[in-house]
C-alpha cells in the first residue's frame, strides 16, 4: 500500500520545497501525481486545493516524489512505478495531469464540507427529473467540485439510458457542466458505504481502485463456510478482499499436503482429512482411528508403497460371517 503519513509524523526537514506532490481527490478517492511551485511547505494530510482534469477541487496529500526535500519517507519515482504496476498497471487510476494551486484554507474547507452536504438534495432533485421523465436510473450520489464549474451524478442502471434531455434538465437547474457516471454495485459501496464486517473501512472505499470480479474459488480456499452472509461484502458480492488476499492463501495452502495424503506425525501414521489454511494445522486421522490437530512442520511424508487410505476397523469377535 502506498505509504501515508500523519501530519504530527511527517519527518521534513527545513530544506528544499516539493515539486511534486501524490494527492487523493475526489468522492472515488482517486490518486493523482501533481506539480507544486507554492512558497509554503505542505505536510502530509493537509488538504489541497487542485486543478484536475475535472476541474477545481479538494484534495489530500499523502506523499511527495522529490528526494531532495529532506523528507526521510518520501518516494522515488521507481518506487512509484513498482506500486502502479503491483496495483493494476495502466488500468490503475493514477493521473499526473493536474497543479496544485495551494493549501486550503479554513474558507475551501467549509466550503467543501457544504458541497457534500449538499449532495443528497442535489441526488433527490436529480431522482424526480429522473421520475417526470421515466427513466430507468437510480441516483446514488452527486459530487460537486470546489470551484463549481461541474457535477458529477453517480447513478445505477440495469440497461443503457438515453439521459440527453435529463443532462439539459440538470444543467439548466444547477447552471453548470453535467456528467453522468454509470456506476455498478461494488462502485455503489464504494460511493455510499462505511465499515465492512471485520471493522475496517470497505477495502473498495480506503485503497481498492481496481474492482475486479471475484469467484467462488477463492471463497472455497478462504472460508470455512460458505454462508452468503459472512462471505458477501456491502455490495452484495463476494468481497474484494478475497482476490487481493488469494495469493497468501495459495502460498500457505502449498505448505500443507493435500486432503487424502499419508503423513507420519508425532503421533503415528495416519491420513490428512482437512487443513487450516492460515493456522497451518492439519487434521489427522491415524490408523487408531484418532483424529489429532498437528502442525505442518511437525509432519512427513509416509514412505511410498503405503495405501493413502485409512484401514478399516475389524468387526468385533462374533460377528463375522456365517
Amino acid at each position: 500500500m502506498l505509504r501515508v503519513l500523519e501530519p504530527s509524523r511527517c519527518p521534513q526537514a527545513d530544506s528544499d520545497l516539493p515539486e511534486r506532490l501524490i494527492v487523493r481527490y475526489g468522492y472515488m478517492r482517486l490518486l493523482g501525481e501533481f506539480s507544486y511551485s507554492g512558497s509554503v511547505r505542505p505536510r502530509c494530510g493537509d488538504k489541497l486545493v487542485v486543478r484536475t482534469t475535472r476541474g477545481t477541487e479538494l484534495g489530500e496529500m499523502l506523499n511527495t516524489t522529490c528526494t531532495q526535500t529532506g523528507c526521510a519517507l518520501a518516494l522515488t519515482q521507481e518506487q512509484l512505478q513498482q506500486y502502479l504496476s503491483a496495483c493494476g498497471g495502466s488500468e490503475y487510476p493514477f493521473s499526473t495531469e493536474g497543479k496544485v494551486l495551494r493549501i486550503a484554507t479554513p474558507e475551501d474547507r467549509a466550503e467543501a464540507d457544504r458541497l457534500v452536504l449538499l449532495g443528497r438534495e442535489h441526488a433527490r432533485t436529480c431522482q424526480r427529473f429522473v421520475d417526470d421523465l421515466h427513466l430507468h436510473m437510480s441516483m446514488v450520489h452527486v459530487e460537486s467540485l470546489l470551484g463549481g464549474e461541474l457535477m458529477i451524478f453517480y447513478y445505477l442502471a440495469e440497461q443503457r439510458v438515453d439521459f440527453r434531455q435529463l443532462v439539459k434538465q440538470l444543467a439548466s437547474h444547477f447552471r453548470c457542466r453535467v456528467l453522468m457516471h454509470q456506476v455498478g454495485s461494488r462502485d455503489e459501496a464504494r460511493l455510499v458505504a462505511d465499515y465492512e464486517t471485520c471493522g475496517q473501512h470497505c477495502c473498495c472505499r480506503q485503497f481498492l481502485k481496481l474492482l475486479r470480479p471475484v469467484n467462488m474459488s477463492s471463497a472455497k480456499l478462504q472460508k470455512a463456510t460458505l454462508d452468503p452472509g459472512k462471505i458477501s461484502g456491502r455490495c452484495g458480492r463476494l468481497k474484494c478482499c478475497m482476490r487481493f488476499e488469494e495469493q497468501t492463501y495459495e502460498q500457505l495452502r502449498r505448505n500443507l499436503p493435500r486432503t487424502g495424503t499419508r503423513v507420519n506425525t508425532p503421533h503415528g501414521t495416519g491420513v490428512v482429512v482437512d487443513a487450516a489454511v492460515l493456522a497451518q494445522l492439519v487434521k489427522v486421522r491415524l490408523d487408531d482411528d484418532r483424529v489429532v490437530a498437528v502442525s505442518a512442520d511437525d509432519l512427513s511424508e509416509a514412505p511410498a508403497g503405503q495405501s493413502a487410505d485409512p484401514p478399516r476397523r475389524q468387526p468385533p469377535a462374533g460377528r463375522g460371517s456365517a
